[in-house]
């Protein structure tokens, strides 16, 4: 059904006609020969176009149209004058009382009709851009509402937070939290890039930063040094996250001063790597003593106890290790020795140095090595692939397999060649929204891991810095119930 028009005319040949000529096209069309009772119905029921006569006894076209203007129900509704009168005149004054149009009678069927589908067609595109409009002022109060909480939330921050441009990292704002920090003013940031500040973060940080950024389109507490004005260096986590402000891309840079916590973290190392081994070494002497009874015989009971105090005794110290050794990794304390060395020589090494804790599981190690010459640290290393072996096995079941292989990965460059080394087991895999966290320190798939498999939760964060620091990357994949694989991709010889 095409629109609702409301016919108002005094002429009953006038109003046969044209209900006649709307219905035949499709109108729903309404007929009155008062003024007052079309008043009253579009009143009651607004119509999309009204067709009005001006000479009627009692209220005339105008008096009508004059009262639908003034009622907010009917005020939109498009008015077209049909009259006998043509005057210039009387066409001035249907427009003055709110006409959108004027047809003097007589008629042709084809010019009503045309103009009743113009205005209906123009009140359509109205009444969509006055809905546009409302959309659009409602999303620019919302926009100005955002803008205005992310103002606060930028100013009031205690977090260094500095917005750049993407193209050329030229500072456009900064909080309070970022002068105070740099101890630089306003003037002197605004318009300047961090290398022309000389604000400390390496180039080759930065870079890698855009990289990711162009990747993920976010970065997340990339641990830095930040110089200050006066030459402080500051240990900060930089987070970026790219933006767009009115129409430029830009990065928002959120900086995390971590100095008085690395001062905190050295300490804590210090504490543990003098005031807890050492005791902890003559603590595991004397049970070894114990264990070994040169004091005198045990009970069975009293050897059980020994034996328990001995496995947390180890575990203790194996913590200890591993957060000296990840702190020291982190901090730089610990440089990679890279020397040449073949990756086949420190797998064939890993698996002997685990065959006896295979054996004991009944897991059988299945190794396929590759003479490829590498250059990295092979203590490290061994470290590395005897904690992804040691996992393999403790998570399988008795008589199933654990599979190490390599595989050389060439390019056109035989000097970025890479290998990929794979360590696979059939044991019970590792949920999916686990498996970007089991790099982090104390991860664990299951909390009794700790205690049943006398893990630290530390181990793959270290092979991770470890990889990281031979320039490789590592990754897991899993399917519950099935096992898992991990992967460790490095670059072949470079001298």
């Amino acid at each position: 059904m095409k629109a609702d028009i409301l016919v108002i005319d005094d002429t009953p040949e006038n109003l046969n006609l044209l209900s006649a000529m709307l219905t035949e096209q499709g109108y729903k069309v309404r007929s009155v020969t008062k003024g007052s009772t079309g008043l009253r119905g579009a009143q009651a029921a607004p119509p999309d176009l009204i067709l009005l006569d001006v000479n009627m006894p009692q209220m005339n076209g105008y008096e009508v149209c004059e009262q639908l203007k003034k009622d907010d129900r009917t005020r939109e509704i498009p008015v077209i004058f049909i009259s006998a009168l043509g005057d210039v005149l009387d066409k001035v004054k249907a427009f003055a009382v709110g006409g959108v149009d004027y047809i003097t009678k007589p008629f042709q069927v084809e010019e009503v009709l045309a103009r009743i589908e113009t205005h209906l067609t123009i009140c359509k595109l109205q009444k969509e851009l006055k809905t546009q409009n409302s959309l659009l002022e409602q999303e620019i109060r919302e926009r100005e509402k955002a803008e205005e909480k992310f103002s606060k939330a930028f100013r009031s921050s205690p977090n260094p937070i500095a917005i750049a441009t993407l193209e050329e990292g030229k500072f456009i704002d900064i909080n309070p939290s970022f002068l105070r920090m740099s101890g630089y003013c306003q003037k002197e940031v605004i318009g300047h890039t961090s290398a022309e500040l000389n604000l400390g973060i390496p180039q080759e940080i930065y870079e890698q930063a855009l990289q990711q950024l162009s990747e993920t389109g976010s970065l997340q507490n990339q641990e830095c040094e930040f110089r200050t004005k006066n030459g402080e260096i500051r240990s900060v986590l930089l987070s970026v996250e790219l933006i767009d402000l009115s129409g430029i891309p830009c990065t928002l840079n959120i900086v995390n001063d971590i100095t008085e916590r690395k001062r905190l973290e050295n300490e804590f190392i210090s504490l543990v790597s003098h005031e807890l081994r050492t005791p902890l070494t003559s603590l595991m002497g004397s049970l070894d003593i114990l264990c070994a009874g040169k004091l005198g015989t045990l009970t069975a009971q009293g050897q059980n106890v020994l034996r328990i105090a001995i496995t947390n005794t180890e575990r203790l110290i194996r913590l200890i290790n591993d957060i000296l050794d990840l702190e020291r990794m982190k901090s730089g304390k610990i440089a990679m020795q890279k020397i040449k060395c073949s990756a086949a020589k420190i797998l064939n090494q890993a698996v002997e140095s685990m065959q006896a804790l295979a054996d004991r599981a009944q897991i059988k190690l299945i190794a396929q090595t590759l003479e490829v010459e590498m250059w990295a640290d092979p203590d490290r290393l061994l470290q590395t692939f005897t904690n992804l072996l040691s996992n393999a096995i403790k998570f399988s079941e008795s008589g199933s397999n654990v599979w190490i292989n390599t595989e050389l990965k060439k390019t056109e460059n035989p000097q970025f060649d890479f290998i990929l080394f794979t360590v696979k087991d059939q044991g019970r895999g590792i949920p999916a929204d686990k498996l970007h966290l089991i790099f982090e320190r104390f991860q664990q798939v299951d909390a009794s891991d700790s205690r049943k498999k006398g893990g630290t939760g530390l181990g793959l964060a270290i092979c991770r810095h470890i990889v990281e620091q031979h320039e490789g990357k590592i990754w897991a994949e899993s399917v519950l119930g099935e096992g898992s694989t991990f992967h460790i991709l490095l670059p072949c010889e470079k001298t």
